[in-house]
């Protein structure tokens, strides 16, 4: 299938068709038209719909037309379809397109103008209620082939429904996620014994996580609130000290990569005092098993707060998991008020850490200006949502770049790159040896730049089941901290797709 070199393309699992459009057309007199032929492309849809999918004309629904436009929401729209940039590059740039969109019932059609040229797809999808055997409700979708409109061009896709938890949604008592430890009847997990959270606990729950077992809410409450008070007394800057002869190792980017973390376990060990972990940030959104991977890492810094450095990344943010899946997610296998709780919690986090006072280690970079010190790090007031500007909205959003200088960022929202000259000005001033980073998937697994004084990390191999790349993570010895990469390939998971769980577009207009 060709296509105009200036259209967007949009990548999808439905077939994609892609047509010119006379350049005189705007989004603005096209969505005019739309909303003034509200009969006419009625009756042309509801006829292509009736011959695709063999559904009389006659029960297909009313169709609803509105204008689209909404930079936040037209974010999320993009992202939940699948435009290759926004869904599966690591960039998370800030779209800001317009568009119209046309809701027929359940299914969905948007329609998008850019350079003269319409790019869409038009499928449908039919949901119904199976049981399986032990009574359980669960739906199944199926969908139709591309449909071809020849007076105006339109895409459709019907939103696949977020799995939702089977036996757990009962109204009680324990839907307060305050409610202590409070334990469902039925509950056959692994279980807390008073408030110490122990090594054995935590075993089991990653075993029982493994076979897609579900947390009892009340234990889910008491890791998080444990975990919150923990972070609390922490400062935005953190110093690690390793021992020498002892080590600590640097994970970057999980992005809900369960599997692959247990991974991790299995090759560098089980985290302890004597083998600490610290994860740098994003370590839920975009993969399926966020919760799981966010429990188990919150788990283990409840058991031994150093055996376990957490940091946050640009994805800890509620705006971020409201569109890239830990939101959704969050709903289908607790409750709402936990997506409050883990907001909190995220609020919580240090935004960077020094181990032996020589490496750096943050999820983005570094900043806009010149002559930032350790000690104004230590002092950001951290417990927000992040900014759009500022000291803290750097380190979580900035990346590296070949030349010197700063200059500008395809992730846009204000962000930008820094060269080799800024990293080692930086350095320089804070008497540091090397500056470690995630923030973006990279082919090896990780990439040393800026004549060595800059290791960028990436911890979710295979990245949205679609990268093909190696994760890696870092070993830093004492005294030396001469940094030992290791990269390691994606393990099998269970049959979940990346952004299962992203926005139901019944929440884009509330």
């Amino acid at each position: 299938m060709s296509s105009p070199a200036n259209a967007m393309q949009f990548v999808c699992p439905w077939p994609c068709l892609v047509v010119p459009t006379p350049k005189s057309v705007s989004t603005r007199s096209f969505a005019q038209t739309m909303v003034a032929s509200q009969s006419k492309v009625s009756k042309m849809f509801a006829q292509a719909l009736s011959n695709s999918c063999n559904i009389p004309a006659s029960q297909l629904p009313k169709p609803c037309f509105k204008v689209f436009n909404e930079r936040e929401r037209l974010m999320t729209l993009q992202c939940r379809f699948s435009i290759d940039d926004a869904k599966y590059d690591d960039d998370d740039g800030r779209i800001n397109r317009t568009g119209t969109l046309l809701i027929v019932g359940a299914t969905i059609v948007m329609v998008v103008i850019g350079s003269g040229v319409l790019s869409l797809t038009l499928a449908i999808a039919q949901s119904r209620w199976i049981k399986d055997k032990k009574g359980r409700k669960h739906t199944k979708s199926t969908s139709t082939r591309s449909i071809t409109v020849q007076d105006h061009h339109k895409t459709k896709i019907k939103q696949p429904k977020a799995k939702t938890k089977s036996n757990m949604e009962k109204t009680t008592s324990q839907e307060q996620p305050n409610s202590g430890t409070y334990v469902e009847p039925q509950y056959s997990g692994s279980r807390i014994k008073g408030d110490t959270i122990t090594l054995d606990f935590v075993k089991k729950m990653m075993n029982d996580f493994k076979e897609q077992k579900y947390l009892d809410r009340g234990y889910a409450s008491k890791i998080l609130l444990q975990t919150k008070k923990i972070l609390k007394a922490l400062p935005s800057l953190v110093d690690i000290t390793v021992p020498h002869g002892k080590h600590v190792t640097v994970c970057g980017d999980v992005h809900g990569q369960f599997y692959d973390l247990l991974n991790i376990f299995e090759l560098n060990g089980i985290p302890s005092e004597e083998n600490p972990y610290l994860f740098n940030g994003d370590f839920v959104d975009r993969g399926s098993f966020s919760v799981e991977v966010a429990f188990t890492l919150f788990a283990f810094k409840c058991m031994s707060p150093s055996a376990m450095y957490i940091a946050r990344g640009n994805h800890e943010s509620k705006s971020m998991n409201k569109i890239f899946g830990f939101e959704g997610e969050v709903r289908a296998k607790l409750n709402d008020k936990f997506v409050k709780m883990f907001a909190e919690v995220f609020n919580c986090l240090p935004l960077a850490h020094v181990i032996n006072k020589k490496v750096f280690v943050v999820h983005g970079g570094l900043f806009s200006v010149d002559g930032v010190k350790l000690s104004q790090i230590r002092s950001i007031n951290r417990f927000c949502e992040p900014p759009d500007e500022g000291l803290m909205h750097d380190l979580l959003w900035s990346d590296p770049q070949p030349l010197p200088g700063r200059g500008p960022s395809k992730r846009g929202n204000r962000c930008f790159c820094f060269g080799e000259d800024v990293t080692k000005r930086f350095l320089k001033d804070n008497n540091l040896d090397l500056v470690v980073r995630s923030h973006k998937s990279m082919h090896k697994g990780y990439e040393i730049q800026h004549d060595g004084k800059l290791i960028t990390v990436f911890s979710a191999p295979n990245y949205c089941d679609k990268k093909g790349n190696k994760g890696a993570f870092i070993r830093f010895e004492a005294p030396d901290l001469k940094p030992n990469i290791i990269t390691f390939e994606a393990v099998p998971h269970p049959d979940v797709k990346p952004m299962a769980y992203a926005n139901n577009f019944n929440r884009l207009f509330s």
